[in-house]
């Protein structure tokens, strides 16, 4: 019976709700797939970083200087939308997704078209868009398997909902490898073109948007055929698309391909090595000076690979700052012997380049003025090794000389001497420790007085800012590459002293006796300069200054192997004056004021006293008002006008050495002007008779400072006289040997133990 409340559904009404149910799940399914489950998918954290831009290292005008590689190895550039040409834009559209601005993130017309090219053609055809490529390309590898490209498709549904079709644009172009190590369109275009990217041509920005597609099966720095033929396909396309007209796309289609790919050949490479720098961190290098100071160098040591030199470093400190101007590491960078170590910061012995800060302390400490008298006459040193008699590099010995003469020439003596009075190597080892040098080890006595020749090692950039130091007239501060705050500047000597260093420095006629004029250290202008060379012509230096400038060269071979006879002078030299004209090729030289006190004297050079201007044999110089020479009178000279010596140079006068007999005599009865010391043998010493050493062992020749003025006896031994000093015959026993200072009459007792074999 028929129920006239609930009457039966007519059955094809029941299959239309069905269907209409089924529709309705289908398109709720719908809506929440495309609309509500991409918000499951996070967004790769790749996507959620800005873009990987390589460093630049800019100079101090904000050019750059180096483009540092990322820590995988690629160089990236990423730029803005509005940086980017039409031209590219569209060409990178028509060739990876021409419905890029009309879909959702998922192009459902060209999955369609996949889908039926893998059934009916069995074949493979692109159908991910710009934004499925942008989810993958910021994601981590991953295994290519339907879960990942879900993942990908909800994901690029996610962006397209969150982000703005350009800057999903803009994210895209700026990740993409475009091969060759590069990514993003701005880096390909430097690398590919060196090229901005608004420089590029329509030929050119089709070339770059196809290479995406497989970059080194199109690489067309190996296979330019195969980029040329993608390159006019994208052409092609963009005909098809009506986005560019037929007489444009016919004209880049007929351009030749032209590359210009990048050498990266930096002036400054060492740069490189700055860890972590910023994504612009500018630098106090000038780089056209880097350039030019880069060909000096390459073309200098150029002149001298017959003696033996491959390489050179400069750098270059604007004193009042202490910013580096200009730093080179080597002669040649790609040299396989060492090319790539930088000479600025490798420890080298720097020859005589320590020597005015041992003079400077000398000023200060010892009351030495430029006209003190110093003596460069033979002395032997106890060393830990035993007695050593240093020479100069001339093997010569000039007796009485001034302190401007001894280091204007470089003298070794006078040197080794003044810092014994000094009290050994501690005060220069604790004034270069002031001055920023970091190489020295822990005890000063390991280098002796030798420290004042350059036994111990030194970095090139300290030496060079030590000297900075001495153009600031006593002021310290370490030097800086990156521009911030200035640093806060430590006093470390009296600024008299340090302008009286320089005025020597800079004295082209107190040098001229062993530096011929004419040379690398003669210049049109007034600067202080000195040169080192290390034993064996190892390292060559040359270091000076102007009020605004200094720099500092070292010349050697990184291996270590030695250049064949080449001094400072001649190694570093004309490095050194290249870079000095250079440098104020622009900017007018200068020199330091004269220092409060300071006032010039007229001397003697023979023995250091004030004489009359109209004297024969006067010479002007300088001193402090409160440290001035007495005046010379004529107890100082024999009757025949030479300049009388004390017996401190007795033992020279008599040698071979003594080249001034014309205007130096010598009086015994005069005081030495320093008192006697024994140097050999010491106190307590132990010696063994072997009557099998054929010229005896018996014979002993004391060593003083002052030869052939000490008076000696024994009770016991017998003392036969000698020249310069006596002979000491031993015998087995304790003997006590006295020495008498004539002049004091202080007396020196030894205790000599002998004993027989």
């Amino acid at each position: 019976m028929k129920s006239p409340i609930f009457p039966r559904l007519n059955p094809k009404l029941k299959w239309r709700r069905r269907i209409l149910r089924l529709l309705g799940a289908g398109a709720l399914a719908a809506v929440l797939g495309w609309f509500v489950l991409p918000f499951a998918v996070s967004l790769p954290a790749g996507l959620l970083e800005n873009p990987a831009s390589s460093p630049v290292l800019l100079d101090r005008h904000g050019t750059p200087i180096l483009h540092l590689a990322l820590p995988d190895s690629t160089h990236a550039a990423a730029v803005s939308l509005d940086e980017i040409p039409a031209d590219l834009i569209a060409c990178t559209l028509a060739a990876e997704d021409k419905r890029f601005r009309s879909h959702g993130g998922v192009d459902l017309l060209a999955t369609m078209r996949a889908a039926r090219d893998r059934v009916v053609y069995r074949g493979v055809s692109g159908a991910s868009t710009i934004t499925q490529q942008l989810v993958k390309i910021s994601s981590p590898p991953a295994k290519r398997v339907p879960l990942t490209k879900l993942r990908e498709v909800l994901a690029a549904r996610h962006l397209e909902m969150t982000w703005s079709k350009d800057r999903i644009l803009t994210a895209y172009l700026n990740r993409l490898d475009y091969g060759n190590l590069r990514i993003g369109a701005a880096e390909a275009a430097r690398f590919y073109f060196q090229k901005p990217l608004g420089d590029l041509s329509l030929a050119e920005c089709a070339l770059l948007a196809g290479l995406p597609q497989g970059p080194s099966h199109l690489n067309p720095l190996r296979h330019p055929k195969r980029a040329i033929s993608r390159r006019n396909f994208v052409l092609q396309r963009l005909a098809a698309n009506g986005q560019a007209d037929t007489a444009r796309i016919a004209a880049a289609m007929a351009e030749p391909l032209t590359l210009r790919p990048l050498v990266e050949k930096q002036p400054a490479p060492w740069l490189a090595q700055i860890q972590n720098p910023t994504l612009q961190i500018q630098t106090t290098l000038d780089l056209p000076l880097q350039n030019d100071l880069q060909a000096i160098v390459r073309e200098e040591t150029a002149k001298l690979k017959a003696a033996n030199l491959r390489h050179a470093a400069v750098v270059v400190i604007d004193n009042p700052t202490g910013e580096i101007l200009a730093l080179v590491s080597s002669a040649d960078w790609d040299d396989p012997r060492g090319g790539q170590m930088n000479g600025a910061l490798i420890p080298r012995s720097p020859g005589s380049t320590l020597k005015p800060f041992m003079y400077l302390l000398a000023m200060e400490r010892n009351h030495r003025i430029p006209s003190s008298i110093l003596a460069d006459i033979p002395s032997p040193f106890r060393t830990p090794q035993g007695l050593d008699l240093p020479e100069n590099y001339d093997r010569g010995y000039r007796g009485p000389v001034t302190l401007r003469t001894a280091l204007a020439c470089s003298l070794n003596v006078p040197a080794l001497r003044e810092l014994n009075f000094l009290g050994g190597p501690k005060p220069l080892y604790e004034l270069l420790e002031n001055l920023g040098i970091t190489t020295l080890d822990a005890d000063p006595n390991l280098y002796g007085l030798g420290l004042t020749l350059g036994n111990a090692p030194v970095r090139l950039l300290e030496l060079t800012n030590a000297y900075a130091t001495l153009a600031r007239q006593g002021l310290y501060f370490p030097p800086v590459l990156f521009p911030g705050k200035p640093p806060e500047p430590r006093s470390l000597f009296d600024s008299r002293s340090a302008y009286l260093i320089a005025d020597i420095l800079s004295d082209a006629d107190a040098r001229a006796p062993s530096f011929q004029p004419g040379g690398p250290l003669d210049f049109p202008f007034k600067c202080a300069v000195k040169t080192g060379t290390s034993s064996d012509f190892h390292d060559n230096w040359c270091i000076g200054f102007t009020p605004r400038f200094t720099i500092g060269v070292w010349a050697g071979n990184f291996e270590q192997q030695p250049m064949k006879g080449l001094s400072g002078i001649a190694g570093a030299g004309p490095i050194f004056h290249r870079a000095m004209l250079r440098l104020h090729r622009d900017i007018k030289p200068t020199w330091f004021e004269r220092s409060n006190g300071l006032i010039d004297i007229t001397i003697d050079p023979r023995n250091g006293k004030l004489v009359p201007a109209d004297a024969k044999s006067a010479r002007q110089d300088l001193a402090a008002q409160d440290q001035l020479p007495p005046f010379a009178t004529p107890a100082d000279y024999d009757t025949s006008g030479k300049s009388l010596l004390d017996p401190t140079y007795a033992g020279w006068f008599a040698s071979s050495h003594n080249l001034r007999r014309n205007e130096l005599a010598l009086d015994p009865a005069t005081p030495a002007r320093e008192p006697l010391r024994i140097i050999s043998p010491a106190d307590n010493a132990t010696f063994l008779l072997d009557p099998e050493i054929p010229s005896g062992s018996d014979k002993l020749r004391p060593v003083t400072n002052l030869p052939g003025t000490a008076r000696w006896q024994s009770a016991t031994l017998r003392i036969e006289p000698g020249t310069p000093e006596p002979i000491i015959h031993l015998t087995a026993g304790t003997h006590i040997v006295t020495a008498t200072d004539p002049a004091t009459g202080e007396i020196h007792t030894l205790t000599l133990r002998v004993k027989s074999l």
